[in-house]
């Protein structure tokens, strides 16, 4: 619980120094995209420090890979 608590108000830090900046200059989309990114990336770093393993994209590619190679023999 320490963990995720730390982890919160990392990012609180992290957004209150960024956000502001982009909200004057008027950047709606980098907002946007900056947005999206923090929380799936915020998500994945609590679930980490939970203790749930998340599968690595690279799984996904390897059965993707045997998956062509299946069709090509």
């Amino acid at each position: 619980m320490v963990k995720v608590i730390g982890i919160i108000l990392v990012i609180v830090v992290v957004v209150l120094i960024d956000v502001p900046t982009m909200w004057k200059n008027k950047q709606k989309k980098e907002l946007i995209a900056y947005s999206v990114l923090l929380f799936i990336g915020v998500t994945l770093l609590i679930l980490l420090a939970v203790g749930i393993k998340i599968p690595s994209p690279v799984d996904l590619f390897t059965i993707m890979e045997k998956s062509f190679e299946s069709l090509v023999k």
